[in-house]
């Protein structure tokens, strides 16, 4: 017979697959060193990134990650666990991340699930490398642009070359005929 689960316990698995499915994906990390003033700080470069930093029980966090992640993360998810739940740009997370990482030096980053798959810690990093994504936006829309600019400069100098090749037969015409 199965023991009746913990009322709080249950609490916390909902909460946690509540972020989980508001969340564009996590990236886990050891947070092993790290004081309270550490966590906190973290806290707010994660918000200003749109991400929420949050220390989960591995247990609980396997329990509310079922039917939401479908790789398997237990490796992932041995020792203490806290978890970035993405919000906003999946980039600028990591890249806060990666700072923290640097900066505290005891902070390691664990891996990843973006968008249904599941990332290593260096798959991390190189997403970390990537610029913000306004920025990929506008490259891209440059990208486009300067071809298109191209093309309205040549039609506008055959145009351009056309009107002059009529108003000299006009000129010409008009010469003659004087």
């Amino acid at each position: 017979m199965r023991a009746k689960p913990n009322p709080q316990k249950a609490a916390q698995v909902e909460q946690i697959r509540q972020w989980l499915s508001a969340s564009k994906g996590v990236i886990f990390t050891d947070y092993r060193g790290l004081n309270v003033s550490q966590i906190t700080q973290l806290r707010k470069q994660m918000r200003q990134s749109q991400a929420e930093y949050r220390v989960v029980k591995n247990t609980l966090f396997r329990l509310a990650a079922q039917g939401i992640i479908s790789d398997n993360v237990d490796d992932i998810l041995e020792g203490p666990t806290a978890v970035a739940f993405l919000h906003g740009d999946e980039a600028a997370t990591a890249k806060a991340l990666s700072d923290a990482v640097r900066e505290l030096r005891v902070l390691t980053i664990k891996g990843a699930v973006l968008g249904g798959r599941r990332y290593d810690a260096e798959a991390v990093q190189q997403l970390a490398k990537l610029p913000p994504r306004e920025v990929l936006i506008a490259q891209v829309v440059g990208g486009m642009q300067a071809p298109i600019t191209a093309l309205v400069g040549t039609l506008q100098g055959i145009l351009r070359d056309f009107v002059y090749t009529v108003q000299a037969i006009a000129d010409k015409k008009s010469a003659q005929g004087a």
